[in-house]
């Protein structure tokens, strides 16, 4: 096997991605080393490179989204052999990065792809989809600490329970609507572009407002229930009001970006959908329960548009910065 590989690297802080060359990392006790087939893009991505955020380490790698075959077991790892098809979320260091030929993962939050899926399906999934399960089911002050619907009596759990997502088209929204649907909550109702409404209620959602709208008055004609739970997909100022001004009092507020809004009587929980920050729940959710739910139609992977190889992904980053990305994922093929 080479000993070098192909990666979008970031030189300096602030500096301009080029592709370069890296070494090939090798995976320790417990580790897998993945030939990467398939990345998503991420907004994180771009505000990190754009603002110098949490990276000290230079040349840098970007990249969450891992999608690709077991190319080496590290010691001690019997669950996964070479050539297995994995996903798994990344890390923000030069060995776990995705945007990148292959990468470590730990095998305990590695997951293989159900048969019926693509690398390029399953490239959607992690960092949305750890967010959205960790802002539900995290324990506090992290999570909405509602229970996992893993186990008989957790399914379908919230019944009648309202629930408001804000951005539901978004790919965190998708996945908050889907998780929710089969907790039981129901209304679901969320806010969207119109255009996705079919697609959104095929998902889960009850009700689809215009995300132009104004939310309380919307919800108010559609469940006279207090609304308890609102997860905000967007976060921005607006939105956070919005959730605040819609949630009664003893609620929770789900943001996925630090809050900017206070309220007193009302939750806020700011979830960031890391493996470190909630290594019990989401060990658990990639190292068992993904596999199933994607297996049993739980969850459907989101949109995505394929964008060409490593040189692409600068013009992907530019795209979601710009706001030119609606309801899909960009996807790219680190081997093209």
């Amino acid at each position: 096997m080479a000993t070098q590989q192909k990666a979008l690297l970031v030189p300096a802080k602030f500096a301009d991605f080029v592709v370069g060359s890296k070494s090939i990392p090798k995976p320790g006790p417990g580790e897998l080393l993945v030939k990467i087939r398939s990345t998503s893009l991420n907004p994180a991505d771009w505000k990190i490179h754009k603002y110098g955020l949490f990276i000290e380490e230079f040349p840098a790698v970007l990249g969450l989204d891992v999608a690709g075959d077991v190319e080496e077991v590290g010691e001690g790892v019997t669950t996964f052999v070479k050539g297995d098809r994995v996903f798994a979320q990344g890390q923000y260091k030069p060995d776990w990065a995705t945007f990148q030929q292959y990468a470590k993962t730990n095998a305990a939050t590695t997951s293989k792809i159900p048969q019926n899926f693509s690398y390029d399906d399953v490239a959607t999934l992690p960092v949305a989809l750890s967010a959205a399960y960790a802002g539900l089911y995290g324990s506090k002050p992290r999570g909405a600490a509602f229970d996992a619907p893993v186990s008989a009596s957790a399914v379908g759990k919230y019944v009648n329970t309202p629930l408001v997502v804000l951005g539901g088209s978004s790919s965190v929204g998708r996945y908050v609507i889907q998780l929710a649907k089969y907790s039981g909550f129901y209304p679901i109702i969320t806010t969207s572009s119109l255009k996705h409404t079919d697609d959104l209620k095929s998902l889960g959602a009850a009700h689809v407002i215009d995300r132009n709208a104004s939310v309380i008055s919307e919800v108010r004609k559609l469940t006279d229930k207090p609304i308890l739970i609102v997860y905000d997909a967007i976060s921005n100022a607006d939105t956070q009001q919005a959730g605040i001004d819609v949630l009664a009092t003893g609620g929770k507020l789900v943001t996925v970006q630090p809050p900017s809004v206070k309220a007193e009587g009302k939750e806020i929980i700011h979830v960031f959908g890391s493996v470190s920050l909630y290594p019990e729940l989401l060990t658990s959710l990639y190292g068992k329960d993904v596999f199933g739910f994607l297996g049993r139609g739980v969850l459907k992977p989101g949109h995505f548009e394929i964008i060409g190889g490593l040189a692409a992904i600068p013009e992907g980053l530019n795209r979601l910065q710009n706001n030119q990305v609606s309801n899909s994922k960009l996807v790219a093929h680190p081997q093209d």
